[in-house]
């Protein structure tokens, strides 16, 4: 017996933000796990790429958008390639990843980095975080 998953409103925004985005049609997704079985990144992924497209159907923004999964796809296309539907997975990992970056969410707190730090860190560090302070 089969269950019924309810999708809210914000769910189904979500998923058709990243519709939107990577222009790939994710509801036509059938979850037969040829992306999975032909990822090469798999086993480096808290997330597979079955999952990652099963959580986009169903809106689940937070769980996405924490994962590491959609940062370490390689972008090969080999989910692509053999996926029976032709969607592109890699581009839907890229619109997940714009949808983090948008958010400008910092993991670092520059104001709180001593001056002797600043002095060991990279200037491109440094200017990738004051960047995100002038959003």
């Amino acid at each position: 017996m089969s269950k019924t998953v309810q999708i809210t409103e914000e769910a189904d925004q979500f998923l058709k933000k990243i519709e939107e985005l990577s222009g790939e049609k994710i509801t036509s997704c059938i979850q037969c796990g040829i992306c999975s079985g032909s990822c090469p990144m798999v086993k480096e992924m808290d997330l597979t790429p079955a999952q990652i497209m099963s959580k986009t159907q169903l809106g689940q923004e937070e769980d996405l958008l924490n994962s590491k999964s959609i940062w370490i796809c390689a972008s090969c296309f080999n989910c692509k390639v053999r996926c029976p539907r032709d969607l592109d997975l890699a581009k839907v990992a890229e619109a997940l990843r714009q949808v983090v970056l948008r958010k400008a969410v910092d993991k670092i707190d520059i104001n709180a980095i001593s001056s002797e730090e600043m002095m060991e860190l990279p200037q491109i560090a440094l200017v990738a975080a004051c960047r995100r302070l002038t959003n």
